[in-house]
């Protein structure tokens, strides 16, 4: 009778340790993402945003056809208090500059174009 209680501890042993390992490495994980997504928060002393937003092929290829009439190959940096108000005023001088007369497509032209230039943004800063 002992020899099967000295087998079932051998036995759960390595799944008690395998269990703790696992959420170790989980905790380590969520600690990393949380610090990364620490690292976009800006400090006490930056006031500014920048970002540089371009017509390129990639960029009129995300947006559509909701861009009108735009001018290839410029590009303009601008900055605002954020990331969001960085792209929202990049992508209204560069993307999407000439209005519609359907309202709804320069809404969407800069959500697009906001979308696309945030994404560009997260992939650089975590380069």
């Amino acid at each position: 009778m002992g020899e099967i209680w000295w087998s079932l501890l051998g036995a759960a042993i390595p799944v008690v340790v395998a269990g703790q390992a696992f959420r170790v490495k989980k905790r380590r994980a969520e600690e990393q993402r949380l610090q990364s997504a620490r690292g976009r928060e800006r400090s006490s002393d930056e006031i500014f945003v920048c970002e540089r937003v371009c017509t390129s092929k990639r960029m009129l290829k995300k947006v559509g056809s909701f861009s009108k009439d735009p001018i290839p190959d410029t590009c303009v940096t601008v900055c605002g208090v954020s990331d969001l108000d960085a792209c929202a005023d990049a992508c209204a001088r560069t993307v999407c500059i000439n209005q519609h007369q359907v309202p709804n497509w320069n809404d969407i032209c800069l959500r697009r174009c906001q979308s696309e230039c945030l994404k560009l943004s997260s992939q650089s800063q975590s380069s």
